[in-house]
C-alpha cells in the first residue's frame, strides 16, 4: 500500500511543479508583449509568480541593466526542490 502511495504522493507534486513551471514560462514571454501584463491573465499570472520570483530578483541583478535571468535561476531552484522533496517523501514513506 505505501508503495503506491509513494509513487501517486510524487506523482502529484511532479505535476504541481510541472504547472507551476509553465506558468513561470508564459508570465516571463508575458514580458515581451506591449501591455499583455495589464490584462486579466498577465496580472493573474503575476500574483502567482512574483512572489516566488521577487525572491530572486532581490539577490540577483539585471544583467546589462535589462536582461534579467532570475526566472532562469528560479526554474533551475524550482526543479531541485521538487526532486529534494521527492527524494524526502521516498525515504519517510518507502
Amino acid at each position: 500500500m505505501s508503495f503506491s502511495l509513494s509513487y501517486s504522493i510524487e506523482g502529484y507534486i511532479l505535476t504541481l511543479i510541472n504547472i507551476y513551471q509553465y506558468v513561470l514560462i508564459a508570465y516571463v514571454l508575458l514580458s515581451w508583449l506591449p501591455s499583455a501584463r495589464e490584462s486579466f491573465i498577465g496580472e493573474m499570472l503575476g500574483k502567482l509568480c512574483e512572489p516566488y520570483l521577487g525572491v530572486f530578483r532581490r539577490f540577483i541583478p539585471p544583467i546589462a541593466g535589462m536582461i534579467d535571468i532570475s526566472p532562469i535561476v528560479a526554474l533551475i531552484a524550482l526543479r531541485f526542490v521538487g526532486q529534494g522533496i521527492i527524494a524526502v517523501i521516498g525515504f519517510i514513506i518507502p
